[in-house]
């Protein structure tokens, strides 16, 4: 939170004044001479966090995308015939891996804190790994639905684990474009998965085995080397990360203090049961989380989460109207750009925006979960309104696609709205010197706390 978020002194509770005295001190600091050099030192630790933070969860991000996006190349290449899939089962193949995401996501974001990062991750990610290579070895629809079941599983512990681990390293502030990180790696997956399909089936025949069973071993053991790697690459915490020095886990100590000031429980990762009903009723988490169900979203450098939002899902509903008409292929293929362009950027800030406005830290975690959870019904759909006898206009598929995207901008709208309104009654509170009443959890309902809109 910057200086100037505060508009105004706000009494405080006995039980609040420790926790929001550190977070004064640190905004006292914009006046004082050493401010610049603390500045500096500050960004010197935030860009060292982007070399050994961020890089290790964009690369989670890439294989965990790849893992389970190469099922549409190995139908492609002969999976189907050689297991006698029929009909829809392909479909129901795709849709089953996102029921057991949702079912693992809001667990997760409660549980991952407390289970500890450092183990979690590598476990999860040495999981799935492991499935995707038995994968290889499927003989018919069973066998792939229950590789599908336990992938969807042990992939959906991942993000919420992610997510949280992130908000754990950076600030508010620094958040948004660390978790567009993220989705940059999922594109990439995108980008390259067809290159690495490409090349591996070229194996066909190695051993007697078609080169979609290759596909699926050769990814699951890279995934498995990576989980090894994780199991040193993700620490614990700050205090014992290897790649910080003293001076450096100092400056973190006094991040983790000005982020406690929002929550009494932060750290701990032992979540109350009032963390998970502020959650439950906040109406912003399952906003945010119908939204989600449409589009994920995207990220914001300047703390403003809407505009961008707002400006960018328009672009995807252009590309979708362009492959709804009839239009030269040259043109469906233009409109593919404007639609990942749309998806791509509005896939990572619903997330950020809601993350940045939770408080204390296990209402973060409870609403990142609801809002997860929502988010992957949308997978479920996906895998049904796409069907492979549509093919090649799949009206039905851009018709939903368009409808949602469509949804999520006037969703926004009503969400700006109500964090707007929320604002002008804190301002309401301060002007009449609201003292916070003794004994009530701080939330990011508290004067204090300001939206990020």
């Amino acid at each position: 939170m910057a200086a100037h978020d505060l508009k105004g002194p706000i009494p405080l509770s006995e039980p609040n004044k420790k926790t929001k005295e550190v977070h004064r001190e640190y905004l006292a600091q914009d006046e004082t001479p050493d401010a610049v050099e603390a500045k500096r030192k500050e960004d010197v630790l935030r860009r060292k966090l982007d070399r050994f933070i961020a890089p290790v969860m964009m690369m989670l991000m890439l294989i965990s995308y790849l893992d389970r996006g190469n099922i549409g190349f190995a139908a492609t290449q002969g999976m189907t015939t050689d297991i006698k899939l029929k009909g829809s089962q392909l479909n129901t193949a795709v849709s089953v891996f996102y029921i057991f995401y949702i079912l693992a996501e809001f667990p997760t974001s409660l549980l991952v804190k407390r289970l500890q990062f450092n183990r979690v991750i590598p476990i999860i990610t040495f999981c799935w790994g492991l499935v995707c290579l038995c994968t290889g070895f499927v003989q018919n629809f069973a066998g792939l639905v229950t590789t599908r079941i336990f992938l969807g599983f042990f992939e959906g512990c991942l993000f919420p684990s992610m997510t949280l681990l992130l908000c754990n390293w950076y600030t508010r502030e620094e958040l948004g474009i660390r978790v567009a990180y993220l989705f940059i790696a999922s594109a990439l997956s995108g980008a390259f998965g067809g290159l690495i399909a490409f090349g591996i089936l070229y194996m066909d025949g190695v051993a007697g085995w078609p080169g979609w069973r290759w596909l699926y071993v050769l990814e699951g053991i890279i995934t498995i080397i990576w989980a090894a790697c994780c199991i040193w690459l993700v620490p614990k915490d700050f205090e014992t990360a290897y790649f910080l020095n003293e001076e450096e886990k100092g400056i973190m100590r006094q991040r983790a203090a000005r982020t406690q000031a929002y929550s009494d429980s932060a750290g701990s990762g032992h979540y109350a049961k009032s963390d998970i009903e502020e959650a439950a009723k906040d109406i912003k988490s399952w906003m945010h989380g119908c939204i989600q169900i449409a589009v994920v979203t995207i990220l914001d450098r300047y703390q403003t989460r809407f505009l961008p939002l707002i400006l960018m899902a328009p672009i995807g509903i252009t590309g979708y109207a362009i492959l709804l008409s009839p239009v030269t292929p040259g043109v469906r293929y233009f409109a593919t750009y404007l639609i990942s362009t749309a998806c791509f950027l509005c896939t990572g800030s619903n997330i950020t925006w809601l993350s940045v406005n939770c408080a204390p830290d296990g209402k973060r975690a409870a609403s990142l979960g609801i809002l997860l959870t929502l988010t992957n019904i949308g997978g479920v759909v996906s895998g049904q309104i796409y069907q492979s006898n549509a093919a090649p206009k799949y009206t039905l598929g851009h018709a939903w696609s368009l409808g949602c995207l469509a949804f999520a901008w006037c969703g926004w709208w009503i969400v700006r709205a109500m964090y707007k309104r929320r604002e002008a009654r804190k301002d309401k509170k301060i002007a009449t010197n609201y003292v916070m009443p003794e004994g009530t959890m701080y939330t990011d309902r508290e004067p204090d706390f300001r939206y990020q809109i």
